[in-house]
């Protein structure tokens, strides 16, 4: 409620008005004076941007000055029915704008000048951001940089708005951005049930990125002996979920495609299904010593949450697909508490039934090509214990010794601890997804291609910012959380806006 109601300042300046009519003719009058000298059109398109630019400046404040300082009286009371008063002096704060910077001068309320300022009636009005940066001027750098360096993003806005901004800001501006994806995550939109796919599928993996050496950290070696790592990374877990529906395919089909057969135009290959509401997101390990049991606990229970709320009372198959990281099942079987089929990628099996062919074949060979094709079939059929029990049956007629005896003996282990999430068979039958291109691509598209940069150095605060952000951004969701944390914001910085809702703003006219 307002005590009363000041009167408003003095009418709008004339100058103003005329100012910003005359831009706008002389952007007519340049655009036919351009006509008529055939001035070239990337001279043109470039004069025409800089003047818009001008008029916008002109015209944002223009809406500023109509705005007034917000003095509405000697005495305000807020909703809470505290009553605080105008202070002696208007306080100034600056706006940095897609048009250029503007300073706004504010009437402030409070108990006295020098206490903690409690209301002001302009900022509410206008719903500002907490820091100097425009929503649109944020949301602007943020896209841009979740897939450039933020120094190439001061520089893409420089050449084009003219605005000089600081990586340190930028770096500061995406750390407070960051801070509405978790909250944003809980409440945002999933797809209706009727669109989603017959099968839920989870992913995991690990990604390293490279971290600044921390100032406690020893020195760097002067020389690296054999075993030294040029860089620190810290361990990322990255989490994936979608649905999809059933793709039925037989060992044969699957076999010919990893191969690259030439398709037989008399067997059309049907369509694949696409995935739906497919989610990424990344968790650095916080640990000093950079163990990863926490972000494995963290990212199952995000998939774990997931899938609650997108299973609804429909309960359907939830599949996992992983490489033979032990580290990821035992988080998975932790902190994932729901019926999973676990399959182990198809990916990582053919590498090391070519590894197993260079043993007994010349790499390259066609020889090679035939070992590995015999023994994928086999194991896409089903028959994994019979290929190990081949390959060891090999390696000992063969007469195979040390190193390729040894690599030999970590190929069949790795098969044969695997073997229950290796019944290929099964799943082809049921369609389910037998390879974990989703968080292959995740790991290579959402980390290494904006965070694995030549001469990249993150910090764990900025490392996590960019994780979270970009996250929202190769999402989709980047203008449903975008519309969130301006909403989220603006509750927690004016809790008692109403009150300049509540009256009939005087404009200075």
């Amino acid at each position: 409620m307002i005590a009363h109601q000041a009167e408003r300042g003095n009418a709008l300046p004339l100058a103003s008005l005329i100012t910003l009519t005359t831009l706008t003719s002389q952007l007519v009058d340049y655009v036919h004076q351009a006509a008529r000298d055939g001035t070239p059109v990337h001279v043109v398109e470039r004069g025409i941007w800089n003047q818009i630019l001008a008029l916008g400046h002109k015209a944002l404040g223009l809406f500023f000055q109509e705005q007034g300082t917000g003095d509405l009286g000697e005495q305000i009371q807020l909703p809470n029915g505290s009553t605080v008063a105008r202070l002696d002096a208007p306080h100034t704060r600056d706006y940095r704008s897609v048009f250029g910077d503007f300073v706004l001068t504010r009437t402030c309320y409070g108990t006295r000048e020098g206490q903690k300022i409690e209301f002001v009636p302009l900022d509410n009005r206008l719903e500002l951001p907490q820091g100097d940066y425009s929503y649109l001027l944020q949301e602007w750098d943020a896209a841009i940089g979740t897939d450039s360096a933020f120094a190439r993003v001061a520089a893409t806005f420089q050449s084009i708005l003219g605005i000089k901004q600081s990586v340190d800001s930028l770096e500061r501006n995406n750390l407070h951005m960051a801070a509405s994806v978790e909250p944003f995550r809980e409440s945002r939109p999933i797809p209706a049930p009727a669109d989603e796919g017959e099968v839920f599928v989870v992913s995991a993996d690990g990604k390293g990125i490279v971290l600044r050496r921390d100032p406690t950290d020893p020195a760097p070696k002067a020389h690296r002996n054999k075993g030294d790592k040029a860089n620190k990374k810290r361990m990322a877990i990255i989490g994936a979920i979608y649905s999809v529906d059933r793709y039925q395919r037989t060992p044969e089909e699957v076999t010919a495609a990893l191969f690259r057969d030439p398709r037989s135009p008399e067997k059309p290959i049907s369509p694949r299904p696409i995935p739906v509401g497919k989610h990424v997101w990344g968790r650095l390990s916080r640990a000093k010593d950079g163990s990863i049991g926490e972000p494995i606990k963290t990212v199952f229970s995000w998939l774990g949450t997931e899938l609650g709320r997108r299973q609804g009372s429909e309960k359907k198959e939830v599949v996992c697909v992983m490489d033979g990281q032990q580290a990821l099942w035992d988080g998975r079987a932790e902190h994932l508490d729901v019926k999973v089929v676990e399959i182990l990628d198809i990916l990582h099996v053919t590498p090391r039934l070519w590894q197993a062919a260079h043993l007994f074949c010349a790499e390259k060979s066609t020889e090679a090509a035939v070992f590995v094709r015999e023994r994928l079939l086999k194991v896409l059929n089903g028959e994994v214990k019979a290929v190990v029990q081949r390959l060891r049956w090999l390696g000992t007629n063969l007469g195979l010794t040390g190193a390729k005896k040894k690599t030999l003996m970590t190929i069949c282990n790795y098969l044969k601890s695997n073997a229950d999430r290796m019944r290929y068979d099964e799943y082809l039958k049921k369609g389910y997804p037998i390879a974990s291109g989703v968080i292959e691509g995740a790991c290579r598209h959402y980390v290494k291609d904006r965070m694995e940069r030549a001469g990249m150095r993150w910090v764990k605060a900025g490392a996590q910012a960019m994780l979270d952000v970009r996250s929202e951004y190769i999402n989709g969701d980047w203008e449903k959380f975008q519309q969130f944390r301006v909403e989220r914001e603006t509750e927690r910085l004016y809790p008692h806006r109403k009150t300049v809702h509540d009256v009939e703003w005087q404009l200075a006219t």
